[in-house]
């Protein structure tokens, strides 16, 4: 949530950022209006309320004089009942505002580039190198059904389309890219958090806009709880309504949960495999900050990113989001993407974002620093999406024979180096 000073002081700020994500600017402007209605109410009530003390004291008066104060108490009372209806509209115009005010998107960074969708985002760099083969690479699915390690009919059949089995040595893969992640987020000092896998819907609208999430997240019928799409959104309820000592932060937080997401609208999209699925495993990086240790917390979390993939030997390239494709509670996020060969193409892996305060101010997430209190800055980014990642890498180190070779810094996580028929 944007600072409502800004509206009042900056508000072309604002509609400048909006035009950028190509928004409309009439929520600003009624978000404008809404607060100068709500300010023109609170000085009818202070005004009604200092008559009513005035009024208060002339009773008092007359009642020690002992005259009738019939015509002032009658009075009394139209002005408790009017002060009633003022603030009564004082609080649904701060309400409407507040619910306008939670939909606006965050203020755009700088040099995030301008344009409409994905294909204007800007590739920064690229590293590593495409392997080649000398024979036609296969999908993943195919890869790994021939090994027996994936099974996506039958769990077709008893849960639907974008599950999965997995099996044998894909799941000693999957958990040992965690341990890998969890090994190198440890040793930079990140603290594991493993969070509730259901959050209410005050905790989800803290960390994200739920009216843009809506076709992404599953809801508990009958229940406040919904199931979380990352460990971001829990970690950052995780100190919803509190004040940290500045002294303390940053404050780095490992994420590991199972993620859910409906992916709706996305028919027809990476229908095989397990590149988009409906539940997957994610480490995520978490960073609660001050205001002035943003932009470095920003190259910290990515470079951490960057030497997990380099250390798998995925080739991979980063780029930077357009303002129409960056996310409504992001200031600027930079993707990496992992090449895969059956595609011929980078394909999106993880994601890293700086939100400023925008999340903090929504969550009610406050720091004290220099005797004063200021709302906490949080920034986030995949560490590694395990699913995903699998798919990335078993198309990269695929072999002739079908055979799979593991990267040698996982040799020691699977306790093999190769997946291969039996």
């Amino acid at each position: 949530m944007l600072d409502i000073e800004l509206f009042r002081k900056n508000p072309d700020v604002v509609k400048a950022s909006q035009k950028k994500r190509g928004q409309p600017t009439e929520l600003v402007e009624e978000v404008t209006r809404l607060d100068e209605k709500w300010r023109e109410y609170l000085q009818q009530a202070e005004k009604l309320k200092h008559e009513r003390n005035i009024i208060s004291e002339s009773i008092n008066k007359l009642k020690k004089a002992g005259k009738s104060a019939d015509a002032e108490i009658k009075q009394m009372k139209d002005f408790v009942e009017n002060l009633k209806k003022i603030d009564q509209k004082a609080q649904t115009t701060k309400m409407m505002r507040d619910k306008v005010l939670l939909e606006i998107p965050n203020l755009i960074e700088k040099d995030v580039p301008l344009g409409k969708d994905e294909t204007e985002n800007k590739e920064i760099k690229k590293v590593g190198k495409i392997p080649k083969f000398k024979f036609a690479p296969k999908d993943h699915q195919d890869l790994l059904v021939a090994l027996d390690c994936l099974d996506t009919e039958q769990a077709a059949k008893v849960a639907g389309a974008r599950f999965y089995y997995l099996k044998s040595h894909i799941v000693r893969l999957n958990h040992a890219l965690m341990d890998f992640a969890m090994d190198f987020l440890g040793k930079k000092g990140f603290t594991f958090i493993q969070p509730p896998y259901m959050l209410n819907k005050a905790a989800v609208s803290g960390a994200v806009h739920i009216s843009a999430f809506e076709d992404a997240i599953y809801k508990i019928q009958d229940e406040d709880l919904y199931l979380i799409a990352t460990a971001e959104h829990p970690i950052a309820a995780y100190l919803r309504d509190k004040t940290i000592d500045g002294k303390k932060l940053p404050m780095h937080f490992a994420g590991i949960s199972p993620c859910f997401r409906k992916e709706a609208g996305t028919h027809g999209k990476d229908t095989k495999g397990i590149i988009r699925v409906h539940q997957f495993e994610k480490i995520e990086q978490f960073s609660f900050c001050r205001a002035e240790q943003a932009e470095k917390e920003f190259g910290f979390l990515l470079k951490n990113l960057e030497e997990i993939f380099k250390a798998l030997e995925i080739p991979y390239r980063l780029i930077i989001l357009c303002s129409g494709d960056t996310g409504k509670k992001d200031a600027k996020t930079i993707d990496l993407a992992g090449w895969f060969p059956s595609q011929n193409q980078y394909r999106e892996l993880a994601s890293c974002s700086i939100l400023r305060d925008y999340q903090g101010r929504r969550s009610n997430i406050k720091y004290s620093w220099d005797g004063k209190t200021q709302f906490m800055h949080t920034l986030n980014n995949t560490a590694i999406a395990t699913e995903r990642t699998m798919a990335c890498l078993v198309e990269n180190f695929q072999q002739a024979d079908g055979s799979i070779k593991i990267p040698k810094v996982l040799w020691k996580y699977c306790g093999f180096r190769e997946i291969k028929n039996k």
